[in-house]
């Protein structure tokens, strides 16, 4: 399995593509907004020849959807999410001024769900989704054992843990969260955040301040 990281728009989120030998690619949290970001995600995966199969989210807070409706647009697929993030789909234009960016079209809706505990197949390779609300009441965190590694969205970063003061945040749900679904987790799975760098379960569980 092959991750590539790309680093978009000035929330610096971290949108990853990950594929296997088969060429099948799954992509999660589109951040790209800017024209050139676009251009930069597409060429990566046409250049490589590879084929995009799905779309997910970690969950639905602008910075992680802003490409789904260009990703729609070019591939034909439309973006996977719980079900519980569906009303950060709403008014994107008016949240996205509230923050300063000039978006011109509303988001792109959610092709299905994403449930807890459910197999996100591509290629060769499977992705374990997991509910891990808090940070939004639809966050998902997804799993490969076999590779050992974990996307956590906004749940957990390198020294530090989501905000929870975003529409339906909780902050006692989120350290729930996180101590009884991720830090069980073997202490070498690579954690890839989406913001920042990565880190380790083990590592978080001795130096995260807020664990």
């Amino acid at each position: 399995m092959t991750i590539k990281t790309f680093t978009f728009n000035p929330f610096q989120e971290n949108t990853y593509l990950i594929f296997d030998e088969s060429k099948e690619a799954l992509l999660i949290d589109a951040g790209c907004i800017s024209e050139n970001e676009k251009m930069l995600l597409k060429t990566f995966i046409d250049t490589n020849k590879l084929f995009l199969k799905r779309v997910i989210n970690t969950h639905l807070h602008l910075d992680h959807q802003f490409g789904n409706k260009f990703l729609f647009d070019n591939y034909g697929i439309a973006p996977e999410a719980c079900k519980e993030d569906d009303f950060l789909l709403d008014n994107v234009i008016a949240q996205a001024r509230s923050f300063g960016f000039r978006v011109e079209e509303e988001a792109q809706p959610l092709g299905r769900y994403i449930s807890d505990n459910q197999l996100i197949k591509f290629g060769n390779s499977t992705l374990l989704s997991i509910h891990v609300p808090g940070h939004s009441p639809g966050s998902m965190a997804f799993y490969s054992e076999d590779d050992g590694i974990l996307i956590s969205g906004d749940v957990l970063f390198q020294g530090s843990i989501g905000r929870t003061d975003l529409p339906r945040g909780d902050y006692a749900t989120l350290i729930l969260s996180i101590t009884k679904k991720l830090l069980p987790l073997p202490d070498s799975t690579v954690i890839y955040c989406g913001h920042g760098p990565t880190t380790t379960i083990g590592n978080e569980k001795k130096y995260n301040p807020y664990l």
